[in-house]
């Protein structure tokens, strides 16, 4: 595990969640430099009944613009995405975004895993993928795919997590690239 600081070029920051990382998301967002020009794509695990509500959230705690994800829809910089429930999120090769309705990975649509693995097959080493706090065990295969493809895979540490066991088991199974201390980001 390397401790410097992330130096690799990023053109997507992806970000998987769920129960509890909403709380990790609300404390982030707001200290995002307005000079960050990657788009950021959230995958968190849901209901499709509060779709609008994570967005209007997030929007409340960020200057980027922030929008629930479209089918088709061009991926542009400094926004921040999120992904909508019931649906996978996949990553076209023409810079689009395309949503799936096949069935659940992990019990989950959309699947972390999912998506990390799309987002690794078009950006490879210029991907970023972050695990944040859940209950399962979805993200982990995504990011061996995302460290196959060159990315960069960080975790939360775990005791900084309201549900640790995602991070524990992408940390245990795959080796993160950073393990991050969510009051050292925030401070």
């Amino acid at each position: 595990m390397e401790k410097d600081r992330l130096t690799q070029p990023c053109n997507m920051l992806m970000i998987g969640g769920s129960a509890g990382s909403l709380d990790v998301l609300l404390e982030l967002f707001p200290k995002l430099k307005p000079t960050l020009s990657v788009p950021i794509v959230l995958v968190i695990h849901r209901k499709n009944t509060s779709e609008l509500m994570l967005t209007e959230l997030i929007a409340a705690k960020t200057k980027f613009t922030v929008k629930e994800i479209e089918d088709k829809e061009v991926i542009l910089k400094s926004t921040i995405y999120v992904a909508p429930g019931d649906y996978h999120l996949l990553i076209e090769k023409s810079g689009h975004f395309s949503l799936d309705f096949s069935e659940k990975i992990n019990f989950s649509r959309p699947s972390i895993d999912v998506s990390f693995e799309s987002a690794a097959t078009v950006y490879g080493p210029a991907l970023t993928c972050v695990l944040l706090s859940g209950a399962s065990n979805d993200g982990a295969e995504g990011a061996k795919v995302v460290k196959e493809n060159g990315g960069v895979v960080i975790a939360q540490q775990p005791e900084t997590a309201i549900f640790p066991f995602m991070p524990e088991f992408m940390i245990k199974h795959e080796k993160p690239h950073y393990i991050f201390n969510l009051q050292k980001l925030v401070d």
